[in-house]
């Protein structure tokens, strides 16, 4: 468990899982993803998520305020091919009720600092579609820089979407926060 001056990161609970399908099939959080889910794959996402923490020994962790779930931030390992993988990855999703308030940003440093100090990473990647200014200004926020040479076409996604091309944002160990 990670605690900020707001907000805790914790493992995943039960719990969690009704108001993570909420946020996951509102279509206003899903605006820069290929569609909502529903809450069959959303329960899955949890599952997955909540496996990543055994193998990897860290992840998206579920992130409560005030004693209640509002989505994730944390670490992950992409499970695609890119130019820049293998890699780790910082990310967070949110519900819009915690948006405009700095909870990503607060969150999303806490997990640096444990992928910095805890894990021993030496770097850390964050990666969104061109058009998601909110999290670019996050990743911004926490001191990650845009790798000019960095944008890509994620594969998972079909040649004629929009979303298909991403920005690479990093930073490492010893950059300022």
């Amino acid at each position: 468990m990670i605690e900020t001056e707001r907000l805790v990161l914790r493992r995943w609970q039960e719990k969690d899982r009704e108001p993570f399908a909420a946020l996951n099939a509102d279509p206003e959080v899903m605006e820069h993803f290929p569609s909502t889910l529903t809450r069959e794959r959303s329960d899955a996402l949890a599952d997955r998520i909540a496996a990543e923490f055994d193998v990897c020994g860290f992840g998206l962790w579920a992130v409560e305020l005030s004693g209640e779930f509002v989505g994730f931030t944390g670490l992950s390992v992409p499970r695609f091919t890119a130019h820049f993988t293998p890699c780790v990855e910082i990310g967070w999703r949110l519900a819009r009720s915690a948006w405009g308030h700095g909870y990503a940003s607060e969150a999303a440093r806490a997990a640096l600092e444990y992928g910095f100090g805890v894990a021993g990473l030496k770097e850390i990647v964050s990666f969104t579609a061109v058009v998601n200014t909110r999290s670019r200004r996050v990743m911004e926020r926490i001191g990650m820089t845009r790798d000019l040479d960095g944008d890509f076409d994620h594969p998972a996604l079909a040649e004629d979407s929009p979303l298909r091309r991403h920005v690479l944002y990093r930073i490492g160990a010893g950059d300022p926060r």
